[in-house]
């Protein structure tokens, strides 16, 4: 019987809306690529359980406001404040909507360097790492949460990283090491802690963002690392000292792994291991992952 079940949760809209916005000047040219979800929530249940279409904003009205919101913004090219602008776009326009969601991949493109100077409208994909952002706002309270971040950021360090002195039993067969490899490509998020429009709107994304990647890239060239974890809580708390409007950090490093060749069956014994050790054959899987979400204390209501 239907009245024996509830629906719990409903979401929908568009997802990857591609767009490429040109901004452009007498003096140079911006390209900025997004690949755009914008969901909605609201009083929409009856066009699940009553076939009721009236409710429903249709998939392809949100593509067309992605397009629409693109060709008026002066903040494509920052994904925060365009995502916001759909997000409160949809509010203000569908009442029966209270919550929109707007996730967004902003793809890389690097100006081309001619004659050591960057080309004013010519560009390269030289990485494949994304920025990412992910948009929420609530019609009760006007409330607005944010979580930026960067995906797919591929690091390499030929020494500084050990791993030693971990727990042992009688199914480790892994060796110690004082002197490794360490790769992995970073996906890491940031949440802001700025919920009103207002305020939200005033944060520069641009320096939090360039902030880091810097300490991110930084931090892992430099650190005599004891073991990803160790380096991982180090970038994040290094990012909450920096930035105060950043509430808490989220990042993933997997393993990249590469496993020295076993050289000593060839040309009658070929030395490949210790100080000798330089061919290594990259292994994808299985791999490691390690995670960490860092946050803020709660501040004391003494």
């Amino acid at each position: 019987m239907p009245e024996q079940f509830v629906l719990k949760t409903a979401k929908y809209g568009k997802d990857k809306v591609r767009l490429l916005k040109v901004y452009r000047t007498p003096q140079k040219q911006v390209a900025v690529e997004l690949t755009v979800r914008l969901m909605l929530e609201g009083d929409i249940e009856t066009s699940y359980t009553k076939a009721d279409n009236s409710v429903v904003v249709t998939t392809d009205t949100c593509k067309n406001t992605v397009y629409y919101i693109a060709k008026h913004s002066q903040n494509v090219d920052t994904p925060e404040l365009f995502a916001q602008e759909l997000t409160q776009h949809m509010l203000n326009h569908y009442s029966h909507i209270h919550v929109a969601h707007a996730e967004i991949i902003k793809h890389k493109w690097t100006r081309i360097l001619v004659d050591g100077k960057p080309h004013a409208h010519s560009f390269v994909r030289d990485g494949d790492e994304v920025q990412t952002v992910h948009v929420t706002q609530y019609r009760k309270g006007d409330r607005v949460e944010c979580k930026s971040g960067i995906s797919n950021l591929l690091v390499l360090k030929t020494t500084g990283s050990a791993f030693y002195g971990y727990y042992k039993d009688q199914f480790t067969t892994l060796p110690e090491v004082w002197d490794r490899i360490f790769s992995t490509a970073v996906d890491c998020t940031w949440t802001y802690n700025k919920h009103s429009v207002a305020a939200f709107r005033n944060i520069d994304f641009q320096r939090v963002f360039d902030g880091v990647k810097k300490i991110t890239l930084e931090t892992f060239a430099t650190d005599d690392s004891a073991s990803v974890q160790a380096t991982m809580y180090l970038i994040q708390t290094r990012i909450l000292e920096l930035f105060p409007e950043v509430e808490e950090t989220y990042y993933s490093l997997p393993n990249k792994h590469y496993f020295g060749v076993d050289m000593s069956k060839l040309a009658g014994g070929i030395d490949n291991t210790g100080k000798n050790l330089d061919v290594y054959q990259p292994v994808s899987d299985p791999s490691g992952l390690i995670t960490a979400t860092v946050s803020r204390k709660p501040k004391s209501r003494l």
